[in-house]
């Protein structure tokens, strides 16, 4: 598959063409929601991590019995319906992102699922409404937001995480800019990042190479 023909969740780079065709051609077909999703975001180009990734966040959930999930950075809620779904009901997902076109739409999405009394939906900087989670402790929190704030959501999200949980994030490999000279500002961040959750000693982290690279820190 070129890279013009690829969808924007399938983006490659870590893993060999053939190998990462091979892995979303024998992945279970999904249900009429996210299928929708997955084509209105490769059609849009809606940053989404994709089936293989969301099945990867739903298996950790449901392995960690994980009731309380904080997501940053939820675009149109593909991700966080897989989360919805894991943490079943009496379950709660904290929905965030800046854009409230993206919100409407999520919601939407969350109805047609069925999963909408297991969603808090809030429009505002995901930063900003971490921090406000005083009394929180989640079982996972999701980074998904601008690269450049990944340091800082470092910062915030692990005191707000209960031990034994998670601290997941996507594009951690940022299709290989991480081992290229010549860096930019959102790589250098990234590369700060990872040495943040390599180097803490109130997580185990390790770094999954699919699709764009995915952090897993369990908190100790």
């Amino acid at each position: 598959m070129s890279d013009s023909a690829r969808p924007t969740w399938a983006m490659g780079g870590i893993t060999g063409e053939a190998v990462e065709k091979y892995l979303y051609d024998i992945l279970p077909e999904r249900d009429e929601v996210l299928r929708d999703i997955e084509a209105e975001a490769a059609k849009r180009k809606i940053p989404i991590v994709g089936p293989m990734v969301a099945r990867v966040f739903y298996q950790l959930a449901v392995a960690v019995k994980a009731k309380n999930v904080f997501e940053m950075g939820s675009a149109v809620g593909y991700s966080t319906l897989w989360w919805a779904r894991a943490v079943g009901e009496g379950g709660k997902v904290i929905y965030t992102d800046g854009d409230v076109k993206n919100a409407d739409e999520a919601k939407r999405n969350f109805q047609r699922a069925g999963v909408s009394d297991r969603v808090v939906i809030k429009v505002g900087d995901a930063l900003e409404i971490l921090s406000e989670q005083k009394a929180e402790s989640f079982d996972i929190i999701f980074n998904d937001v601008d690269k450049e704030d990944y340091p800082r959501v470092f910062k915030l999200a692990v005191p707000r995480l209960r031990r034994g949980g998670l601290f997941i994030s996507d594009n951690v490999l940022w299709s290989g800019k991480v081992a290229q000279p010549n860096l930019d500002t959102q790589t250098k961040a990234i590369l700060e990042f990872n040495r943040l959750l390599y180097g803490s000693k109130d997580l185990f982290t390790t770094i999954l190479p699919m699709r764009d690279g995915v952090a897993v820190a369990t908190k100790l």
